[in-house]
């Protein structure tokens, strides 16, 4: 597939762990072996996606210099820790070691906490929920010498309504899928927030909450005729 992705005119690839992984297990040294075959096997540039630290398929730091640092072709690491302690720990660490290597952040229910480490972006599907609030966020976290603590504070306090409405202080997940759905379809962005079963649709307490985050963060209608 990534030969195939290759052949199609990308550039790179954004690469998950297996996920027999997270019900059975690894073994230590798979983890590098899997992305070495798919570099050298592709010949294509890779983005790691680093799953949660409570899963069975995360990498330890270790394991990701090494990979950082013997294979050419990993120039980003898309960090899921979702364990602060270990996330920091983990970017310092990144950081120190593989300076050259992106680090982005997918921690779309806690985005601008895991912005404070210092990070070259991130990769979420809130971002195509809220675009106008992540953005302006991002201005703020990407050029700290230009903006004060309180500027930071305040996009974090626009953004927080509308992400516990999507994800209620949990992980991203099919329910909160469903949530982010039923926001752009709210927003006038989706003409409907149906979602393919085994994921059930949202019931009307669910379609309210959702509709006082959008309020509670100040997001309106989109007139999508701008655009058509």
């Amino acid at each position: 597939m990534a030969r195939e992705a290759k052949e199609a005119g990308a550039d790179g690839i954004l690469l998950m762990p297996p996920h027999m992984w997270l019900r059975f297990g690894m073994n230590p040294n798979a983890p590098f072996e899997y992305i070495k075959d798919v570099a050298e096997g592709a010949d294509i540039d890779i983005i790691i996606h680093l799953y949660p630290a409570t899963s069975k398929a995360f990498y330890p730091v270790e394991t990701l210099i090494k990979m950082c640092k013997e294979i050419p072709h990993v120039k980003c690491i898309k960090v899921g820790t979702r364990v602060t302690a270990i996330y920091e720990h983990d970017v310092r660490e990144l950081r120190k070691h593989c300076p050259d290597i992106s680090l982005i952040t997918c921690h779309d229910e806690t985005l601008c906490v895991t912005w404070f480490t210092g990070m070259d972006g991130a990769l979420i599907g809130f971002a195509g929920c809220v675009p106008e609030l992540i953005t302006g966020a991002w201005e703020v976290f990407s050029h700290p010498e230009k903006h004060t603590l309180k500027e930071a504070q305040d996009w974090s306090n626009k953004i927080y309504p509308i992400s516990q409405a999507i994800y209620g202080g949990g992980q991203p997940s099919g329910e909160a899928h469903a949530r982010l759905k039923e926001t752009l379809a709210q927003r006038g962005i989706f003409k409907s927030a149906l979602m393919r079963k085994p994921v059930l649709p949202l019931d009307q307490e669910e379609k309210d909450w959702v509709a006082e985050g959008i309020k509670l963060s100040g997001l309106g209608k989109v007139d999508m005729s701008k655009y058509a």
